[in-house]
């Protein structure tokens, strides 16, 4: 039995700078997901510090907050069946040169850090990283058909 479920993705710099936005929304919306919401989102220092809190400390977090508010960020919510996994799968291994053949990180990312998108890795983490950019209102449910039945 599938699972309803939303989650959140991030295009990061190196994805808006190398004009991929409307290939990885197609992508999604190929595979059959709904997009729930989205905003362009200037990243500050203070505000990715915050979304990536449980990194501090790490070696890699310095270098990596310089990259990630380097430039514009695409942030959504998607939905679908089992939307989490399934995202996760279609974004690939974080390590880009590992990625599979297909995925995301595979077609257009450069490396561990210079990945193209964001994904999140759990329930928990999703609402939390939904919650952080975006109100309930804002992705709250909706008929993606609506349009049709308005006609």
């Amino acid at each position: 039995m599938s699972l309803l479920q939303k989650t959140c993705v991030i295009i990061k710099p190196d994805g808006v700078g190398k004009k991929v936005v409307g290939k990885i929304i197609d992508r999604f919306e190929s595979e059959g997901f709904t997009l729930q919401a989205m905003r362009m989102v200037r990243p500050t220092r203070e505000l990715m510090e915050g979304f990536y809190a449980e990194h501090k400390g790490k070696s890699f977090f310095e270098p990596f907050i310089r990259f990630v508010t380097s430039g514009p960020l695409v942030v959504m919510v998607w939905e679908g069946d089992d939307a989490i996994a399934r995202v996760r799968k279609i974004l690939g291994a974080t390590n880009s040169p590992e990625a599979a053949p297909g995925t995301l990180r595979k077609s257009w990312g450069t490396d561990n850090r210079r990945n193209l998108v964001h994904g999140s890795d759990s329930p928990a983490s999703a609402v939390r990283e939904i919650a952080y950019f975006f109100s309930d209102q804002e992705h709250g449910p909706y008929d993606p058909n609506a349009w049709e039945k308005a006609g």
